[in-house]
C-alpha cells in the first residue's frame, strides 16, 4: 500500500477555512511516498518550528512552493517518475494542508486502483451512461440528500420530525468539522498548534452537544426549543431548494448531453450500463462526469489517452471556452504537445524536486528555455575567459609585487582576487535588470552573486533502433491488392477494397475516427486476420516488429504471473540464445533501461513509460525491416514521445504508424521540423533528405473513413482542419 506524506509551512490565518478557492499558495511544499506507513507514522509528518521530520520513504518534492491562480490554465511538465500523478492525487485528496477542504476539487487520474480517485469505484456502474454523469456532482448529491431528509420531515403529523432531522444533520456537521479539527491539530506545532488543539477541543464538545440532542426524549424538549429547531429547519430547506434551483436539473442534462456527444458517445450508448462500457469508454464517461461539476479546481491526468482525434480537438475547444467562461482552475497532464499548447497559460515544470513556474504556453516555454541556454552560456563562457585573465594577472602581480616588495602591485593583486572572489556570477538581477548587491542580495555575505547557471536540457533517456536486416532481393516489404473485410457475411464492411504498397524506407501514417477499422487493418496487414476479399502478399525474408494497443498491458500481466521476471530476463528468453547478455544489456540500454533497471527491478514494477521500451526491445531485437506501431505514445511523457520521434526518424526500415498524436505523425511520417517544439539535433527529417536525394523516402498520411483508405495531401494538417470545422458545428449546435 502506498501512502503519500505531505507537509508545508504554516500560517496562523485559516486554521479551518470554510471558503472554497480556485487559488492555493502553498509554500514549503514536501511529498514524501512511503510503500506502508502506519496512520499514527502520518501525524508524526508535520512541522516543528524550523525543522521538519524526517519521514522514510523516496521524497518526491522538497521545499516547493505549489501556486495556482484562480481561472489559469496550467500545464504541469515533468518526467516520467519525477511524481506529477502523486502531486495531483494529494491536492485532490487534500493531504496538502494549505488547501482549504472546502474547495471543490475534481479530479480524472490514470490509476488501476478502483477504489482510487479518478478510479472506475467513482462511476455509478449500475446506472446508465447519462446518469452516471448527471450524478457525479458530490455537492449537489449531497444537498438532494439533504433537501430529500428534510422533506420527508415535514410530510409526517409529527411536530418533533422536523426537530429530529435538524438535529441530526447538526450531528452530522459536528462530526465532519471533528474530524477536519483533528486533521489540522496534527499538521500544526507551536502557537498555531496550541490554537488548533484549542479548536479541537470546542469540536468535541460542539458533537458532544449535537449528540446530546439527537438522543434527548422528545417529551423533555421545550416548546421555544421546538419552535427554533423547527424554524431552522424550514430555513435550511429554503436555502437548499433555492440552491437545488439554480442548479437546474434541464440545464445540466442537457449540457451533460453536449459533453458526451463531443466525448464520442452516441445517443443510442445514453442508455447503457455503465459497467457494460470497456476500459476506454468508461474514462470517456470519467472525464464528462469531471467536466459537468465546474469545480473550482480541476485536475486532468492524461485525458486524451482514450480519445481519437475527433475527440482530443472537440477537448481542446470545450476547455478554451471554459477559460473565458468560468473560473475553474485547470492543472493539466500530457503527453499531446499539440494539445497542451492549446489549453494551456501557463507551465508549471517539476523538476530537481522543485516546482518552476512559466507565463506562457509550452512553445512559448521551450522557446525561451532555449534562448536562456544559449544567453546564459554565452555569459558564462565570457565569465570564465574573464576570470582566467584576471587569475593570470593576479599570479603576475603577486610574483612581482614579492619579488620587488611593491605593496601597490601586492594591493592590486589583493583586490582583484576578492573581485574574483565576491563579485563574479549573474550580472542581471531577477527582474533582467543590472544587478545591485545591497537591493538584489540583502543579506548575502559569503557570496554576493549567485553562480551563473546554464539550464540543461529535461529530455531523459535518449532512444535508439538497431538498423533493419538488409534485404537479399529488392520488392515490396508488403502488398495488399483490393482488400474488403467484413467480421460476418451480413454485417457493415470495415475494409473496402483497400490496396496499399510499402517498400523499405517508407512511411506510412494511418489517422481515423475509433471504430473506422485501424486495428482491423493492422491486423489484416500483419497477418493476424485474413482479409474477406482481396490479396496480401508480402516479402519471403520480411521481418515484422509488432507494437499492439495492448503490448503494455500483456507485459503486465505477465509480469503478475513471473514475479521475479525482470526486461533482461524476458529478452534473453525471447531471443532463445540468438543475443548474448552483453548484447541485450546494451538493446535495452539503447531503449533507456539501463543498469539495475533492466537486470534486477521486476516487469511488474515497470513504469508505463519503462513498459513502452520494454515492449519497443522486445520487437526491435531481430532488427525487422518494417515496424506497425499501434497507439505508442499512450503511456510516455512529451519527453519521451521527443526521444521516440528522433529513434524512428533516422530508422532505416519502414514504419507503419497509427495515431491520433499529431506531434509524432507530423515528425515521423511528414518528416516536419515543427516550428513550435524543438526536435533533437539527430532527427532526421525532410531537410536532411533534400541534401541527400538518394535518401527520399515515400511519405504518406492517409484516413481511413467508412471503410475507404484517403491519401491526405496536406498531411496531418487536412485531417485536423477537418475535424476543427465539425467541433465548431457541434459546440454551436
Amino acid at each position: 500500500m502506498t501512502t503519500i506524506l505531505a507537509s508545508c509551512k504554516q500560517t496562523r490565518f485559516h486554521l479551518l477555512d470554510d471558503n472554497p478557492s480556485s487559488e492555493v499558495d502553498v509554500d514549503g511544499l514536501g511529498i514524501v511516498v512511503t510503500s506502508s506507513a502506519p496512520a499514527e507514522d502520518v501525524n508524526k509528518f508535520k512541522v516543528k518550528g524550523k525543522s521538519k521530520a524526517k519521514a522514510e520513504g523516496r521524497e518526491l518534492i522538497s521545499d516547493g512552493h505549489l501556486r495556482l491562480k484562480g481561472g489559469i490554465h496550467y500545464g504541469l511538465l515533468g518526467r516520467n517518475g519525477t511524481g506529477k500523478s502523486t502531486l495531483l492525487r494529494a491536492m485532490a485528496e487534500k493531504l496538502i494542508p494549505g488547501i482549504s477542504h472546502a474547495t471543490r476539487i475534481a479530479i480524472l487520474q490514470q490509476t488501476d486502483e478502483e477504489d482510487g480517485p479518478g478510479g472506475n469505484a467513482s462511476l455509478k456502474l449500475g446506472m446508465s451512461v447519462l446518469e452516471s454523469v448527471l450524478s457525479s456532482d458530490e455537492a449537489r448529491n449531497e444537498a438532494v440528500r439533504m433537501a430529500d431528509f428534510l422533506s420527508k420531515s415535514f410530510e409526517t403529523e409529527n411536530p418533533l420530525e422536523p426537530v429530529k432531522a435538524i438535529r441530526k444533520i447538526r450531528y452530522q456537521h459536528a462530526e465532519k468539522m471533528l474530524f477536519l479539527a483533528h486533521k489540522n491539530a496534527n499538521l500544526k506545532s507551536g502557537a498555531r498548534g496550541l490554537q488548533a488543539r484549542k479548536l479541537l477541543k470546542e469540536a468535541e464538545a460542539k458533537l458532544e452537544s449535537t449528540q446530546e440532542m439527537v438522543a434527548q426524549e422528545p417529551d423533555s424538549i421545550d416548546a421555544d426549543v421546538i419552535q427554533t429547531d423547527t424554524q431552522e429547519a424550514v430555513e435550511m430547506l429554503q436555502n437548499l431548494q433555492s440552491q437545488l434551483e439554480q442548479m437546474n436539473l434541464a440545464d445540466m442534462e442537457k449540457e451533460a448531453r453536449r459533453i458526451l456527444l463531443g466525448l464520442g458517445f452516441t445517443e443510442d450508448a445514453f442508455g447503457k450500463k455503465v459497467s457494460t462500457l470497456s476500459g476506454g469508454w468508461r474514462m470517456r464517461c470519467m472525464l464528462a462526469s469531471i467536466l459537468i461539476q465546474k469545480p473550482d479546481i480541476m485536475i486532468l491526468d492524461e485525458p486524451t489517452n482514450f480519445l481519437d482525434l475527433l475527440g482530443v480537438v472537440w477537448l481542446e475547444n470545450y476547455l478554451q471556452r471554459l477559460r473565458e467562461d468560468s473560473e475553474t482552475t485547470i492543472v493539466l497532464v500530457s503527453h499531446d504537445r499539440d494539445f497542451i499548447n492549446a489549453v494551456c497559460e501557463e507551465i508549471v515544470i517539476l523538476r530537481d524536486q522543485k516546482l518552476n513556474y512559466f507565463r506562457g504556453n509550452l512553445a512559448a516555454y521551450e522557446q525561451n528555455f532555449e534562448e536562456q541556454k544559449l544567453y546564459l552560456g554565452r555569459m558564462k563562457e565570457a565569465q570564465e575567459r574573464q576570470i582566467a585573465h584576471m587569475e593570470a594577472s593576479i599570479q603576475q602581480n603577486l610574483k612581482i609585487g614579492k619579488k620587488t616588495n611593491d605593496e601597490n602591485k601586492l594591493r592590486q593583486a589583493k583586490s582583484r582576487q576578492k573581485k574574483v572572489d565576491d563579485r563574479m556570477g549573474l550580472q542581471v538581477s531577477a527582474t533582467g535588470g543590472r544587478f545591485k548587491l545591497n537591493r538584489d542580495r540583502v543579506g548575502y555575505h559569503l557570496s554576493s552573486r549567485a553562480e551563473i547557471e546554464v539550464p540543461t536540457d529535461e529530455k531523459g533517456a535518449t532512444m535508439s533502433l538497431p538498423a533493419a536486416t538488409e534485404l537479399r532481393f529488392p520488392g515490396p516489404l508488403v502488398s495488399l491488392e483490393g482488400i474488403t473485410f467484413k467480421y460476418k457475411k451480413d454485417d457493415r464492411v470495415v475494409l473496402d477494397d483497400i490496396n496499399l504498397v510499402v517498400h523499405i524506407g517508407d512511411r506510412v501514417g494511418i489517422m481515423g475516427l475509433n471504430g473506422s477499422g485501424k486495428t482491423t487493418l493492422i491486423r489484416v496487414l500483419n497477418g493476424q486476420t485474413p482479409p474477406t476479399k482481396g490479396k496480401v502478399s508480402t516479402h519471403s525474408r520480411l521481418k515484422v516488429g509488432y507494437y499492439g494497443q495492448h503490448s503494455v498491458e500483456e507485459l503486465q500481466e505477465r509480469g503478475g504471473g513471473e514475479p521475479g521476471l525482470t526486461a533482461l530476463g524476458l529478452l534473453m528468453a525471447e531471443s532463445e540464445g540468438s543475443l548474448k547478455e552483453g548484447e541485450v544489456r546494451g538493446l535495452l540500454a539503447s531503449m533507456g533501461l539501463q543498469g539495475r533497471i533492466a537486470s534486477d527491478v521486476p516487469v511488474a514494477k515497470l513504469s508505463g513509460g519503462q513498459l513502452v521500451r520494454l515492449a519497443l526491445a522486445r520487437i526491435v531485437w531481430s532488427a525487422p525491416q518494417l515496424l506497425i506501431l499501434d497507439e505508442i505514445t499512450t503511456h510516455l511523457d512529451f519527453h519521451t514521445v521527443t526521444a521516440l520521434a528522433t529513434a524512428l526518424s533516422s530508422f532505416n526500415g519502414a514504419i507503419i504508424l497509427v495515431s491520433h498524436d499529431r506531434f509524432l505523425v507530423r515528425t515521423v511520417i511528414e518528416g516536419k521540423r515543427d516550428t513550435e517544439h524543438k526536435l533533437d539535433e539527430d532527427f532526421e527529417g525532410l531537410e536532411e533528405e533534400e541534401e541527400e536525394e538518394t535518401k527520399s523516402r515515400r511519405r504518406s498520411v492517409y484516413v481511413l473513413k467508412a471503410g475507404k483508405l484517403n491519401e491526405q495531401t496536406k498531411g496531418v494538417e487536412q485531417f485536423e482542419q477537418s475535424l476543427v470545422k465539425r467541433v465548431q458545428k457541434m459546440l454551436v449546435a
